[in-house]
């Protein structure tokens, strides 16, 4: 039996409690509610015969809840803008969490949530009921099973119509209202699981999404409907909404039938039924089949949670972590298309060193961030530099650059060509930076003057332009992005020194120069009693970069280079030094050629030579070949840093994985090929 508290004692919540009464998996201990009377009447109504649940309540009585010793899992049913903070702190807390839908506003809540819920060894997972019931089941046994042949297009929504009220759930733009949130991740979350399996997968992600809707004067949306496309060709339309009503149904058209779920969300209800599904072909029924149930599908859902907890894991098709990240990616998309954004997900909402869970940034006592120092810049530089090339919106930047400070991180790169819609990653970098207070703190890495604007002229631009976007008033370091053959290096170096001189940094480099033009620079400026460069920003991986990722690309991958870097100590900021993705596991193979670029820049006999050699001492050390690959670039002979781009936190926790894998100088020289002689 597993002891349940319940968090929050509104509708759902008592229909989760009803549910728990109709299941041997597991039974009611506690409860919490700002309010006490509410919270002893929800427990008298749900308890157990002959039990007896504790009501917790006032302002602490959420954290009494989780203080509970008794409590082993905590089923939350609180308002949207809540979920996140009351699942992190339950998984901090030591309970397993169950979290009504959604799991948080957006998929940069999700990431964090389900971050919290690895690094705590407990189970999570987002209360979608209908992937529990025997009628989902049944459902996509029907489809593999070919019935209606080959899948081409689905068709469902879910709707209610409700009156517009300030301070309501389901109106409130501050509680995250509106039909997407609520009930829209039905829809979508459907679509995504029956492409998926349909095509052998778990689930399928929308290649393609067009949506229109209506934002209510009370800024959530009334109503919205999108069209998907998916691999495979497949298309789907989905649609919801709070204001009006529309037949809640499941329709699957395929080449040889189509299949009908007239109650696709709550198949027998709550209590003990039967549901069922259709099979109609040539425009006529052509059988049906009916689900019988003995529970209703919220003891289905604490059963299936239950047995998570059991085994470690949540079976498919409920939702499992990766599902439920990618299904408010999804919405975020949706709501995207048709202008959405929450109060809470603005700049303005971001106050304070607290991270979108609401809670303090601090550094986790297990963080592992290793630093190093680059000459002229008095601040640490932590060996993995983050970098804001990316990032499309303030939640997600936000998730990323709190985790990443949370892991020890202090650097930040970024350049004026990242450019999204006019500068919108510096936009997002200096949002950030303003709402978390936290600039003097960072090293903010500043680039300008790509091609064609390699100039000084174009420099000096650039960088007050950068400097405006970011919101602040100078860089830690600066790097000229690309190299300019027709300036000559004295050109560069008289205006860099000019910029230094006003504030604008305390140290530069050069990105994509050759180290021949280095030398030549740092040349002049020891002769003019100038400061020269101190980092170099080129290319560095295990294995070696054999085509130009882009155009004007250099790479310090060859020994002569890591030699001179070495002999003259300046520190390299190096860039793809994962090979992009090169030695991740199942990514790359001679005969898996499906991404153009990674074939074009990486694939050689040399380099599958080093995959493989990275493959059996990350067996031998116990970690992964990609944190063997991480550890080899930060243990060159030179102050090396990497530069990471991770798209999610589990991104960021691989790299940091790498800082505690230690390379013997044989290692590295065998991983190198040193052994064969190096070869390109």
């Amino acid at each position: 039996m597993l002891n349940w508290g319940i968090i929050g004692a509104g509708n759902i919540s008592g229909a989760f409690a009803k549910g728990l009464q109709q299941t041997d998996s597991g039974g009611l201990v506690a409860v919490a509610s700002r309010d006490a009377a509410k919270a002893r009447a929800f427990a008298d109504e749900h308890a157990a015969p002959g039990t007896a649940v504790v009501a917790h309540a006032g302002s602490d009585g959420y954290a009494a809840l989780l203080a509970d010793p008794t409590v082993e899992a905590v089923y939350i049913g609180l308002p949207h803008t809540e979920h996140l903070h009351w699942t992190v702190r339950a998984l901090r807390a030591g309970k397993h969490v169950l979290c009504e839908k959604p799991l948080g506003l957006n998929h940069a809540e999700a990431m964090i949530a389900y971050d919290e819920s690895e690094r705590a060894g407990r189970v999570l997972m987002e209360a979608f009921m209908y992937r529990c019931i025997p009628q989902t089941a049944k459902l996509l046994e029907l489809l593999k099973s070919g019935v209606i042949g080959e899948l081409r297009h689905i068709q469902t929504s879910f709707c209610y119509a409700s009156t517009p009220r300030a301070g309501s759930r389901t109106w409130e733009p501050a509680l995250a209202g509106g039909g997407i949130l609520d009930v829209g991740c039905y829809p979508m979350s459907m679509a995504r699981l029956l492409a998926g399996v349909a095509r052998g997968q778990a689930f399928a992600e929308p290649t393609e999404l067009q949506a229109m809707g209506h934002l209510h004067e009370m800024g959530v949306d009334a109503w919205a409907l999108a069209t998907l496309r998916f691999p495979g060709d497949i298309t789907a339309q989905i649609a919801t909404a709070v204001s009006l009503e529309q037949e809640e149904s499941l329709r699957l058209g395929g080449t040889k039938g189509a299949l009908v779920v007239p109650k696709p969300w709550y198949g027998a209800g709550a209590e003990a039924g039967e549901s069922r599904i259709e099979l109609w072909v040539d425009e006529a029924l052509a059988q049906t089949w009916t689900i019988t149930t003995d529970r209703g599908l919220y003891a289905y859902e604490a059963d299936t949670f239950a047995q998570a907890v059991k085994t470690g894991a949540v079976a498919h098709p409920a939702m499992s972590p990766a599902d439920s990240i990618a299904n408010l990616a999804a919405l975020d998309r949706w709501r995207k298309a048709i202008g959405l954004v929450y109060p809470k997900e603005q700049a303005p909402a971001l106050t304070g060193r607290n991270t979108l869970a609401g809670l303090p940034i601090t550094r986790r006592p297990e963080a592992n961030m290793r630093y190093g120092q680059v000459p002229g810049l008095a601040k640490p530089v932590s060996r993995l530099i983050m970098g804001v090339d990316h990032q499309e919106s303030l939640p997600y930047a936000a998730a990323l650059f709190d985790d990443y400070l949370e892991r020890g991180g202090n650097a930040f790169d970024t350049a004026w060509v990242y450019d999204f819609e006019g500068g919108h990653c510096e936009a997002i970098l200096g949002d950030w930076l303003k709402a978390r207070g936290i600039r003097d703190d960072i090293v903010l890495i500043a680039k300008s003057a790509h091609t064609p604007n390699c100039t000084p002229e174009g420099m000096r631009t650039e960088l007050a332009e950068s400097l405006e976007r970011l919101q602040t008033d100078y860089a830690d370091l600066y790097v000229l992005h690309r190299d300019n053959p027709e300036v000559p290096v004295g050109e560069f170096i008289d205006a860099l020194n000019e910029q230094r001189s006003r504030g604008r940094f305390q140290a530069f480099g050069g990105s994509n120069w050759s180290l021949a033009r280095v030398a030549e620079a740092n040349a002049y400026a020891a002769k003019t009693g100038q400061q020269g460069f101190s980092l170099v920003n080129n290319q560095l991986s295990l294995a070696r970069m054999q085509s130009p990722i882009w155009r004007g690309c250099v790479s310090a991958g060859d020994v002569e280079s890591r030699r001179w870097l070495a002999e003259q100590g300046l520190a390299l900021f190096a860039w793809s030094s994962q090979a992009r993705g090169f030695f991740v596991d199942g990514r790359s193979a001679p005969n898996q050629r499906d991404d153009e670029e990674l074939v074009r820049c990486w694939y050689s006999e040399a380099n599958f030579l080093r995959l493989a050699r990275a493959r059996e001492l990350a067996q031998r050390k116990g970690c992964a070949a990609i944190n063997i690959a991480l550890a080899w670039v930060l243990a060159q002979g030179f102050p090396a840093f990497s530069l990471i781009g991770p798209r999610s936190i589990a991104e960021t926790a691989s790299s940091m994985r790498g800082l505690d894998v230690h390379l013997s100088a044989d290692e590295l020289a065998w991983l190198d090929l040193t052994d064969l002689g190096a070869p390109a």
